[in-house]
Formats: structure tokens, C-alpha cells, sequence
């Protein structure tokens, strides 16, 4: 038994070694569908990034991670660019994550990224006039402690919001948006991602593709899409190796990551250092040979490649993850 044991050990040691060789990262683990996910030590990471960094914004007596704070009485702010958008007493801009669940509802959002996104808590939170009181409701986050949902969406504040009305945590990620007064994305045209609102329509209406996959582009040649056909990019000032992000707070707005990815839900992508970067602000992120990978925002629809070049640092990625037509 002890000889099993031993050899078992070895291996398992043996593939981790191998992984941290590939990716040149401190930790790499395997994830239950096969995937590694890495941690990239903190101290690589670009000294001006990260989330609530600069020490500016929502509770920026911590850096960031401040205590949470009380909603108060919700209010509702009229944004041009958003339409109705929920703030707290104080005019913060409330949040909803993506990746939490509404039915049963459930926080994601934990260590980094909960300083970064500051939880809204429950309790001494009375509705907004002229909402609905019954969509406030609570949930029980990992360490007991209850978060304020609305809808049945936790809610939180952005570390990097600086005053009432600011709402730079809008779209970030791809998976952060500013909360509706009911709990739904407030953006205009952000798109059908509430699993509440007509989600069957909008199923759909998506390409039949893998979660990524190859294009053959007339002016690029092949390269990589995602599941509904837009073009996946590179950013010049990442790294490999050791795996790391210069893309951070705002650059995201505008390049999203690209969630993670099974390696068998994928057309001709190398499957060699495929795999998913833990990023120090909580956001998981696929990566192929070990370059991590993202949409760019201003690509209307499948087949646009309107980021390829811009600022001489973003390129199309090839299926064996490589910048196309960047200078050499």
C-alpha cells in the first residue's frame, strides 16, 4: 500500500512539474475537467494594476478592501448611457456578477475578488421609491456572512468607483454590470445574458460553434473564434511565461477575457499549455500555449477583426496562439 501510495505521489508531483514548466507559473493545479488552473505569483503582476490598486474609490481606507458597508436607503439614478441604474444611500453604483446564480441565488465573488468587488450586505437596506420592496432579499455567503440581493442577485460595490455616479466597474470582464433597480443588467444592449429573461430566444439565435475554434479570415489566415464566432486577440504586453496580465481595471472594458474553455469543446486549437489563468483580481481566464486570450468589445459580429493592430499591441490570435501579423 505504502508503495502505491509513493508512486501515486510521484506522479501527481510529476505532472504538476510538468505544468509549472509549461506555463512558468509559481502553482499550477489540475481542475476537475482536466484543466490546469495557475496562480501567478502577485509580485510579477504590473505595480500600477489590479483591482482597488491604486488605493482610490469605494472604501479606499483599505486599499480596496474595505469593510462592508451598509446600503442604506436604495435610490435610483437616471444614467444616460445606462438607463435606470441602483446606487445605495450614498450614491454608489450597485453591481451583479455574471457567474453568480439566481435560482438558488449564490455569491461567486470570493476572496480578491470580494476586495475588489466590496459586498453589499444585508439588512439596513430599505428599496428604492417607487421599486418593488419585495425583490430585496438576502443570501448566505460562504463565511456566514448575508448579502443584500436584489431580484436574486447579490449586489456589490466596485473598489475603484471614486464618487457618487461613477460606474467604472460597467462591463468588466465581460461579466460585471451595474444593477437594474429589478436586479437585471441596467446597460443598454448589453446583451441576453439574465438566465431569467428570455434566455431560450437568445440560445438560439448563437452559432453552432465550439467553445473555440478556427477561421479561416480572407486578409489573416486561420484564426482563433470563440463560441459565437468573434475573434479571439492577444495582448502584446501579456506573458507566458511566467503567466501574467498588463490588462487590467479599465483595459477590460474594452478587451474581455475569454471564460474558460474546455479542451474538448475546441477545433483545431493547440492543446498544449491550454489552459486556465486564476488572474490576481478573481477573473478566470483561458489561455492557449500559455498566452491568456480576450474578445475585443468594439467587434460588433462574428467575423469582424476591428482589433487586430490596435495600438500596435493587440493581434488575432493563430490555433497555435500566436500573435497574427505582429511585427517580428
Amino acid at each position: 500500500m505504502k508503495t502505491w501510495r509513493n508512486v501515486s505521489l510521484a506522479v501527481t508531483a510529476a505532472a504538476v512539474m510538468a505544468l509549472t514548466t509549461a506555463c512558468g507559473q509559481d502553482t499550477v493545479t489540475e481542475s476537475p475537467n482536466g484543466q490546469a488552473v495557475g496562480n501567478a505569483n502577485p509580485a510579477q503582476q504590473p505595480a500600477d494594476g489590479g483591482y482597488g490598486s491604486d488605493k482610490t474609490g469605494y472604501g479606499d481606507d483599505a486599499g480596496g478592501a474595505a469593510a462592508p458597508k451598509a446600503a442604506g436607503q436604495l435610490a435610483v439614478w437616471d444614467s444616460k448611457k445606462l438607463g435606470k441604474v441602483l446606487t445605495d444611500s450614498e450614491g454608489f453604483t450597485l453591481y451583479r456578477f455574471d457567474k453568480d446564480t439566481v435560482s438558488p441565488p449564490k455569491s461567486n465573488c470570493e476572496g480578491d475578488c470580494a476586495k475588489a468587488w466590496p459586498v453589499v450586505p444585508a439588512g439596513d437596506a430599505t428599496a428604492a421609491p417607487g421599486t418593488d420592496a419585495s425583490l430585496l432579499g438576502e443570501v448566505e455567503r460562504a463565511d456566514g456572512t448575508k448579502q443584500l440581493t436584489i431580484g436574486g442577485w447579490p449586489m456589490y460595490r466596485f473598489a475603484k468607483d471614486a464618487k457618487p455616479g461613477d460606474a467604472k466597474g460597467q462591463g468588466v470582464g465581460g461579466t460585471w454590470f451595474a444593477s437594474a433597480p429589478d436586479g437585471k443588467k441596467a446597460a443598454v444592449g448589453a446583451g441576453g445574458g439574465d438566465a431569467e429573461a428570455g434566455g431560450g430566444e437568445a440560445e438560439a439565435e448563437k452559432p453552432d460553434l465550439a467553445g473555440m475554434s478556427v477561421r479561416k479570415d480572407p486578409k489573416l489566415g486561420d484564426i482563433v473564434v470563440d463560441s459565437k464566432g468573434m475573434t479571439v486577440y492577444r495582448f502584446e504586453k501579456d506573458s507566458a511565461w511566467p503567466m501574467k496580465t498588463a490588462c487590467t481595471g479599465a483595459c477590460l472594458e474594452k478587451w474581455p477575457v475569454v471564460p474558460p474553455v474546455e479542451k474538448n469543446d475546441t477545433e483545431g486549437i493547440l492543446k498544449k499549455g491550454f489552459v486556465v489563468f486564476d488572474r490576481p483580481d478573481g477573473i478566470k481566464q483561458q489561455t492557449i500555449d500559455c498566452w491568456p486570450v480576450y474578445t475585443f468589445s468594439g467587434d460588433a459580429k462574428p467575423g469582424d477583426t476591428n482589433g487586430q493592430g490596435v495600438g500596435g499591441t493587440w493581434y488575432a490570435v493563430s490555433p497555435e496562439g500566436k500573435m497574427v501579423g505582429a511585427p517580428k
